[in-house]
């Protein structure tokens, strides 16, 4: 009786990790149905009605409904903390252009076609050369039209020319014009001023070749977002310093305006998606490695010499850490007897203005952009 008892004993104790293992795989399971259900869902065949599937964030309780639905979209990527990532690694994340992307697949929408022929060129400029890739309206063959300078987000760190690629064709397509993105060498790999030399040796050959590419050379400008909404700027400045034909309008889109990282917007949304008061410190560690003691103009434009600076534009996110900064920079800019105008979105994030497929901020943003601009062309 007693071997009866030990052999049923042994046999129960032999098939418990067995049905613990397979009860801890069907819950693994359940969770993760449970966490697929929860991801956002596209019920509109029309991208511009999108809408969210959660609440609003703590972080931004009047966040706009259209932009909290790509939010969702970027948040179910899952990746992984920027806290100890190399930017090689932070490169082939999931941005929230992708999240646009994927929202304009669920809803059926094929893509339009473009208004714009697309080109590159290894311009022969600095120590490697610098890549461009050209947006030229279609049937402007005969045309002498503007040139646009554009240069990309990402912190100087992450991010390239496909990212960025819609706001380019969306003010090639709206201000008529020949648009030149930049893919400067970024950090860690290549520190400040790597960037803004590649971004400036890039807008100086644009200036003495202009012909070349069909475009005007009275009629130059430079924009950019983020960390390329800080080289339109530090490009101009430069040209200013070093002799050479300056823009005639800068557009500048939620610039990185100096290194402090306690202004009201940076506490205010600290923990702001995707861009936050961490991440950008991570961006600063990566490119300029001694940011808090740097002083440097490039960087810290709102304490620049802005004198001699042509009309400029800046447009501002609302839920972003670099929202106060950029109205500081406006405000120096004034002073500085510089004719521009600022527009501060409400409800929208960082990275908002290349998303005029999903987004009606972003349509209204890349107007506003595009008629300032024609403005100064016409002149």
């Amino acid at each position: 009786m007693r071997k009866i008892l030990f052999a049923s004993g042994l046999a129960l104790f032999l098939i418990a990790p067995t049905v613990y293992s397979q009860d801890k795989d069907d819950k693994k399971e359940m969770k993760m149905k449970e966490m697929k259900m929860k991801d956002p869902k596209v019920k509109t065949g029309d991208p511009m009605k999108i809408m969210p599937n959660g609440p609003q964030p703590d972080w931004a309780p009047n966040i706009d409904p259209q932009m909290l639905a790509v939010i969702e979209q970027f948040q179910s990527y899952e990746n992984p903390s920027f806290k100890g990532a190399t930017g090689f690694q932070y490169r082939n994340i999931k941005l929230p252009a992708n999240a646009v992307m994927d929202i304009l697949h669920q809803t059926g929408v094929k893509p339009t076609e473009s208004k714009v022929d697309i080109s590159h060129k290894i311009l022969p400029v600095g120590e490697e050369g610098v890549l461009v890739r050209m947006y030229k309206p279609k049937n402007t063959e005969n045309e002498s039209l503007p040139v646009i300078v554009y240069y990309h987000g990402g912190g100087w760190v992450i991010a390239d020319l496909d990212t960025y690629e819609a706001s380019p064709m969306a003010l090639a397509e709206k201000a008529n014009a020949i648009v030149i993105s930049v893919a400067y060498r970024q950090g860690p790999e290549n520190k400040f001023p790597t960037a803004h030399e590649d971004s400036f040796n890039a807008y100086k050959w644009v200036v003495e070749n202009t012909t070349e590419i069909g475009g005007n050379p009275n009629m130059i400008a430079t924009a950019g977002e983020s960390a390329g909404g800080n080289l339109a700027v530090a490009v101009a400045m430069m040209a200013r310093d070093r002799g050479v034909k300056l823009p005639v309008h800068i557009v500048s889109v939620y610039p990185i305006a100096d290194g402090d990282i306690e202004s009201p917007s940076y506490e205010k949304y600290a923990s702001a998606v995707p861009l936050n008061k961490g991440f950008m410190k991570w961006f600063f560690d990566h490119y300029v490695p001694d940011w808090s003691t740097n002083n440097d103009p490039l960087i810290n434009l709102i304490d620049a010499d802005l004198s001699g600076l042509p009309a400029t534009t800046i447009i501002n996110a609302e839920i972003d850490p670099l929202e106060n900064e950029g109205m500081v920079l406006a405000e120096k800019m004034k002073a500085a007897g510089i004719d521009v105008e600022r527009k501060m979105y409400e409800g929208v994030t960082h990275e908002f203005f290349g998303m005029s497929a999903v987004l009606d901020q972003a349509v209204d943003a890349q107007k506003f952009a595009a008629d300032r601009l024609m403005k100064t062309f016409k002149k």
